[in-house]
């Protein structure tokens, strides 16, 4: 697990700046903190930092092979390694060390560009070849998006890097905000899809390879990984899904330093748990934590877990201070980002790195087996609109353009969403469900000339795409599919990924092997919705093994007490975050109406409140200069 970050040069004669390159690379100390190293070439540089996992001594980065003229770096795991070198070396490959990693630059001049194919694991990569007379760099990234890669071009070549801030840190680029940014942002809580929050700055998108040589006019992109776009007719045989599922975890248990696992009283992490300790000779550690708000506690689950398993297990009680997100998490996510558990999930990350230096984690069941509430209802929705037809609808939607907004109210009083879902299109109602705000309702939030120049960016269309794509005419997993494609990957994986690299710790997800989600993500839907919830083919797979209290208790989630927070500690932060908040992007009356609201108990926005509060500490903490043009 580790960081790297570099740069091509469209000269091939230029001679890039070691200091430059060091600057770079030391803005992500916190992905390697145990090695640091910058190599410069021609047309070309790299600088990499290392956080050791397998081979300690042996498998220090970059690998530089054929007498410097391949240079390769790896962020992250390949689980097949062994297979992979096995079959490298029948083909004359000579291996230097132990690592994992090493693969990639064998495997790169036996296979060429599309060598990410056969690798299993979590990884992003970047292989710079400097054997022609012009330096040629491949970037990859792994099919699910687990590890991150940025990279932006300008008139002098190529930047990449394992975060925005290591390109923001060469110079070449404006602290600038893109406006359409800005409303993704508001509407989703996070900004997703190929162009970053940055102006000028890209994310490589999950399952891709990059390619660009020095002069060319723009990089290639390709995409060598998808999720299937039909439904599979047959359903899990007897036993396969917790084969499959030990076989993932065990690839993931092996490492030089101590290992071990998050755990909630949830199904995902304690199925991964539970194999775990099926599979290791010892005790597994496991690192739980709570909070002192009993609706958003799980710990007396996680104990019994950890009691029946026999596992060595840590627990801590939170009680945070949410101040201390508005220090660390502004720079730990160089993006904004809106989801309140970023805290829970870098304290709980903190806490395990005092034990281990990888946490397995059940991330990605719910995306597999259609495990959120959200998708449950969307199953319910659909039914109904089937059966209404087309006048019922209509009438439906009529209903909900006159039923009340009662965000006060009870559940059960609040039927104008549903209202409005029933009426319309499957995509837009299920898209209502995975965003915090309603784009005309974050346009009101925004000054008049920048809502006027946004009037064409709706961010339903990057989504819709996915939505669309599956040749299925089933909403659910449609549903999924997108789900995938944006939300897993840029929000909670994004998530994981820096509050735990924040720490320097690894974090590896079993369950979003490629080779587990294609087989179980596009089963038929009644595998995975059925009695009113999900992952249904899961939890009966896992009856014989998991507790009915855990199979069949209330999912929670990992969430915070935002309502409290913003009505105690952060009640004054958030104030001065609307008044310093610039006028260029937002209406200050609208957003004081809106707090004070709020404070008086008339309407929730509390999500709306912490967007702003973090955007806020976001824009300060890097600088931002405003929004281009």
């Amino acid at each position: 697990m580790c960081g790297f970050t570099g740069l091509v040069f469209n000269d091939p004669r230029h001679l890039p700046d070691r200091a430059q390159l060091r600057a770079m690379s030391d803005t992500i100390v916190h992905r390697g903190p145990d090695d640091g190293v910058e190599i410069v070439a021609p047309g070309a540089g790299l600088a990499f930092r290392r956080l050791s996992i397998i081979d300690l001594d042996g498998g220090r980065q970059p690998f530089v092979l054929e007498g410097g003229k391949l240079v390769v770096s790896v962020n992250g795991e390949i689980y097949n390694w062994r297979e992979l070198r096995a079959w490298c070396e029948e083909r004359g490959a000579v291996f230097q060390s132990d690592s994992d990693c090493e693969v990639v630059p064998h495997l790169y001049r036996l296979v060429g560009d599309r060598f990410a194919e056969r690798l299993v694991g979590m990884f992003a990569f970047c292989v710079l070849d400097l054997a022609g007379d012009r330096p040629r760099v491949v970037l990859g990234r792994d099919r699910l998006g687990i590890k991150p890669m940025y990279w932006a071009c300008d008139g002098e070549g190529l930047l990449f890097g394992s975060e925005a801030k290591t390109l923001l840190a060469s110079g070449r680029l404006a602290r600038e905000l893109r406006p359409t940014a800005l409303l993704d942002y508001l509407v989703q809580g996070y900004v997703g899809g190929e162009d970053a929050a940055w102006a000028g700055m890209n994310r490589l998108p999950a399952g891709s390879i990059l390619s660009f040589a020095s002069g060319d006019p723009a990089p290639r992109i390709e995409r060598y990984w998808d999720l299937p776009l039909e439904l599979r007719d047959d359903p899990p045989a007897e036993g396969e899904i917790l084969e499959l599922l030990d076989r993932v975890v065990a690839d993931r248990m092996i490492a030089d330093v101590p290992l071990g696992a998050f755990l909630s009283g949830g199904i995902d992490s304690t199925a991964v748990v539970d194999s775990m300790s099926r599979q290791q000779e010892g005790p597994v550690t496991a690192c739980s934590v709570g909070f002192r708000e009993h609706s958003h506690d799980e710990l007396d689950l996680a104990r019994a877990t950890a009691q029946r398993v026999g596992a060595k297990h840590y627990t801590q009680v939170l009680d945070p201070d949410p101040r201390e997100a508005l220090e660390v998490l502004p720079w730990l996510f160089d993006e904004p980002h809106a989801d309140p558990s970023c805290l829970p999930t870098w304290l709980v990350s903190r806490m395990a790195r005092e034990h281990v230096t990888v946490a397995l984690s059940g991330d990605g069941g719910d995306e597999v087996f259609g495990g959120y509430r959200r998708y449950v209802h969307d199953v319910a929705e659909n039914r109904l609109r089937g059966a209404l037809g087309g006048p019922g609808r209509a009438l439906a939607g009529a209903l909900g353009r006159v039923y009340p907004k009662l965000d006060w109210a009870p559940r059960f009083l609040r039927a104008r969403t549903f209202l409005t879902n029933v009426a319309d299109d499957p995509a837009a109602a299920y898209w209502r469900s995975v965003t915090q705000m309603d784009r005309s309702e974050a346009l009101a939030l925004l000054s008049p000339d920048l809502a006027a120049s946004l009037a064409d960016h709706d961010p339903f269309e990057r989504f819709e795409q996915h939505y669309r794509r599956p040749r299925v005419d089933d909403p659910l997993y449609r549903a999924q599919y997108a789900d995938v494609h944006t939300y897993l990957t840029d929000q909670i994986l994004a998530k994981v990924d820096r509050a735990s690299m924040g720490v320097s710790l690894e974090v590896r997800v079993p369950i979003l092997d490629h080779r587990f989600m294609g087989r179980f993500a596009n089963l038929r839907p009644q595998f995975k919705v059925n009695g009113g919830r999900g992952k249904h083919a899961l939890r009966e797979a896992l009856r014989g093994r998991l507790p009915s209290e855990v199979l069949d208790g209330t999912k929670r989630g990992f969430d915070t007490p935002l309502k409290a927070w913003l009505r105690g500690p952060l009640a004054a932060p958030v104030q001065e975050a609307i008044e310093t908040l610039p006028t260029q992007w937002f209406r200050r009356d609208v957003l004081r109406a809106r707090l004070a609201e709020h404070q008086a108990g008339r309407r929730d926005h509390g999500r709306l409140l912490w967007s702003l509060l973090m955007l806020e500490h976001w824009r300060r903490r890097h600088g931002v200069t405003g929004l281009v043009a």
